[in-house]
């Protein structure tokens, strides 16, 4: 669906969608839209380094800033090889594209059953396709299944990594991001980014939809 005339927002805010059922006599849907909403991610490029957590569909908010992250940089280090290429990149250098910090970013997306991975299985592979210079680190985790080091994951775990190796798409997910079994150590998550970023602003955004 296209933008209605006007509408402006920032990546990571969101908005209520009403598609009311379809008549035969009808040709389109009415749709009624409300928002956009704030949330905690939309300030994300005042920070060096972000953390970016995800549970169930709650990952949406995320991914639209693991691209929007892939966006700016990509403009950035446009405008940084031609400054004054023309008027539209003088204008996006004065509306605040400069005020863009974020050089790195970590992706967690938890999930509860193997076959969430279909929801963002494109988005997936488009960013990671994008991230050439591999600003970002994506991680995604699956709870049905048993901890990494199981002797009951194993297997799979083998062969997830040799297909990777040899095809780099990941069986477990059909994405080209590796995924792991059980959840993520928060802790050594935490203690691990703080040691790769000393002396950098590091800031974190969560989104749950869901308990696993």
């Amino acid at each position: 669906m296209s933008k209605p005339q006007g509408f402006k927002y920032k990546s990571g805010q969101y908005m209520f969608v009403n598609c009311a059922d379809v008549s035969p006599n009808e040709c389109f849907p009415r749709v009624l839209i409300d928002g956009p909403y704030g949330a905690q991610t939309q300030d994300y490029k005042k920070y060096d380094v972000v953390l970016l957590m995800g549970v169930g569909i709650g990952a949406a908010p995320m991914i639209s800033i693991v691209k929007d992250i892939l966006n700016n940089i990509k403009d950035k280090e446009e405008e940084e090889e031609n400054p004054l290429e023309n008027d539209t990149t003088l204008q996006k250098n004065k509306s605040g594209s400069n005020n863009f910090r974020t050089t790195r970013a970590y992706f967690y997306w938890v999930i509860g059953e193997q076959g969430s991975f279909d929801w963002f299985k494109g988005v997936l592979n488009e960013a990671a396709e994008m991230d050439k210079n591999g600003v970002i680190e994506m991680h995604n985790y699956c709870t049905s299944v048993y901890e990494e080091g199981d002797d009951r994951s194993a297997i799979v775990t083998a062969l997830q990594r040799l297909n990777h190796a040899k095809n780099g798409v990941d069986v477990v997910s059909g994405t080209r991001v590796i995924s792991h079994f059980g959840k993520p150590d928060w802790q050594n998550v935490y203690k691990q980014i703080a040691f790769n970023h000393t002396g950098s602003r590091i800031g974190q955004s969560y989104s749950f939809s869901s308990f696993l």
